[in-house]
């Protein structure tokens, strides 16, 4: 008897950039999609389930822009807390000097307004993204050795986190547009219920995450939902995303 499988994205260079073809991140796509009167990426083949998109939701200005366009990084401020951020949330960051090798974490973002990318190099070319996103609620990127830049538009600002960090008392449930919550951590492994897309979302999407570098191999499984949904998320598994979905709670 044959069994239905959990849609996957495919691999390849379009795969990568699941961003870009799924949620129109980029302003260079967003102009692209302007001379050609069509969006997305010319060519772009089929990468599985797709995150939700919302209307203006390419990188807004945010701190740090200067004169002609161009941002830069400034220095970093107390939190709330007290606690001293890594970096702010919005700037650009070059790998080795500005910031180190990595996991970070930014919370409390709203409505997609919060864009991040991982770039090989200084270019400003599509070519150049190894990673991004835009980011509702919660997000943990990993910045790895060979990053070049990292760049974060309109985000809250950005705390340095331990990828091995545990909690006793790890939650049950999760906000259906939290974003991205490390398992172990914000919440405890197990099966998970959620009634579907949210009203008033432009759609649910769910993913289980190996790790934070969000490129295509970290995807261990992924959906779109257009009703109730079931998930287990695997001790194993490092992270879960969630837009625009109803909330999650343990069965």
């Amino acid at each position: 008897m044959s069994q239905s499988s959990t849609p996957r994205p495919r691999h390849g260079r379009s795969a990568r950039h699941r961003v870009l073809t799924g949620a129109g991140a980029l302003v260079a796509l967003v102009a692209l999609a302007a001379c050609t009167g069509g969006g997305g990426t010319s060519g772009s083949k089929d990468t599985g389930p797709k995150k939700p998109t919302a209307a203006g939701n390419s990188p807004k200005a945010g701190g740090g822009q200067t004169a002609g366009g161009k941002t830069s990084a400034k220095p970093s401020e107390p939190k709330k807390d007290g606690k001293k951020a890594a970096m702010r949330g919005s700037g650009t960051f070059q790998a080795g000097s500005d910031l180190q090798p990595g996991t970070y974490r930014t919370t409390g973002n709203k409505g997609l307004g919060c864009y991040w990318e991982r770039a090989k190099d200084a270019s400003g070319e599509v070519e150049s993204i190894i990673a991004n996103d835009n980011v509702t609620g919660t997000s943990y990127v990993t910045i790895e050795a060979g990053d070049k830049l990292f760049k974060s538009n309109g985000c809250n600002d950005w705390e340095t986190i331990d990828p091995k960090a545990v909690s006793d008392a790890p939650k049950t449930e999760a906000a259906g547009d939290g974003g991205m919550f490390k398992v172990g951590l914000d919440l405890a492994p197990g099966t998970y219920k959620s009634s579907g897309p949210a009203a008033g979302s432009a759609g649910c999407y769910w993913e289980r995450a190996k790790n934070a570098s969000h490129d295509v191999d970290s995807i261990a499984a992924n959906d779109n939902p257009t009703g109730p949904a079931v998930v287990t998320v695997s001790a194993q598994d490092g992270y879960f995303k969630t837009t625009g979905c109803a909330t999650w709670k343990k069965s």
